[in-house]
């Protein structure tokens, strides 16, 4: 492991399939047992730094690290000291005070989680920064995609939607072609990134087009929030062109499956009769999301880490 997760980047083939590796003995050992806690980060202190609202990751990491018995610091942007004009800096000195040993972070500002490395020595995971990347969400979804699809040698992923604003959508590019996927990206030409043609990855704007035999479709939540502008023309005709409807599912492989990473926006980016669907595996991403933390925290902080 590097000494950080920063990116999805950091992970070459070998350490990428370790983590995953460790991620299913960890669900193994778990399985078997009444309480479903483990030792092994007795003693170390991590710490959730969050600057934008979150549910699900912060909940999975705080779960992750209390199931190997670390102690957990959650910090809020709201009602602390940010709100009185702390800097990031002066925030991480107070973390590097306490003895941190790990800092989780997620900061609206791409690049933040790299700037807090410099600033502290313990270990630093980005928990999704701006609209740069998120590494776990990544890796969870290739573990979620292992479980039923096995080696993903070859296997061909549609990811959906608002690649522009996604920092899903990038560290998944990265995660699933280092791990031999192919992966093709469709959106409307307005929610794709200047440089895309740069990524490893194929662009389509038709999505009926990319889905006949896909082993996978991952469906990207439309991110209203980060839009200043009118980047299509109503939610009604981006549905129609980008919606992953019972029509579009059937083009799918049999053995093809869903992903979202969510929150989802129902009935515009996926109609509720397919993200409820047998094929649907967005609630399993979700449970397997604390699963792959598990695993992150264990290599980073007990020593499974490259000087």
């Amino acid at each position: 492991m590097p000494r950080h997760l920063l990116s999805a980047g950091d992970l070459d083939r070998a350490t990428a399939l370790h983590v995953l590796d460790t991620a299913s003995r960890l669900e193994q050992v778990l399985g078997g047992r009444e309480v479903r806690k483990l030792p092994t980060l007795r003693g170390r202190t991590v710490v959730n730094l969050f600057y934008e609202d979150s549910t699900r990751t912060r909940m999975s990491f705080e779960l992750a690290a209390k199931r190997l018995s670390a102690d957990v610091i959650n910090f809020s942007a709201k009602g602390s000291s940010v709100s009185k004009g702390e800097s990031l800096k002066d925030t991480a000195w107070t973390l590097q005070a306490m003895g941190a040993d790990a800092v989780v972070c997620r900061h609206s500002s791409s690049g933040a989680p790299e700037r807090l490395s410099g600033w502290v020595d313990g270990h630093v995971v980005n928990a999704g920064d701006g609209t740069h990347e998120h590494p776990t969400q990544a890796l969870l979804d290739a573990y979620t995609l292992r479980r039923h699809l096995g080696d993903l040698d070859g296997r061909r992923i549609v990811v959906v939607g608002d690649v522009l604003h996604s920092r899903v959508a990038r560290s998944n590019v990265l995660m699933l072609s280092t791990l031999g996927a192919e992966v093709t990206l469709v959106a409307p030409p307005t929610l794709l990134p200047v440089g895309v043609a740069g990524w490893p990855a194929t662009v389509e704007y038709d999505l009926d087009a990319a889905l006949p035999g896909a082993d996978a479709v991952m469906m990207l939540r439309v991110q209203r929030e980060r839009m200043g502008g009118a980047f299509f023309p109503t939610a009604r005709e981006y549905s129609r062109r980008y919606g992953l409807d019972r029509r579009r599912h059937s083009l799918l492989a049999d053995h093809g499956v869903v992903l979202h990473p969510g929150p989802m926006n129902r009935g515009m980016e996926i109609a509720s009769e397919v993200a409820d669907g047998p094929d649907s595996l967005i609630v399993e991403q979700v449970g397997n999301g604390v699963t792959v933390r598990m695993a992150v925290l264990y290599l980073l902080l007990s020593g499974e880490v490259a000087a």
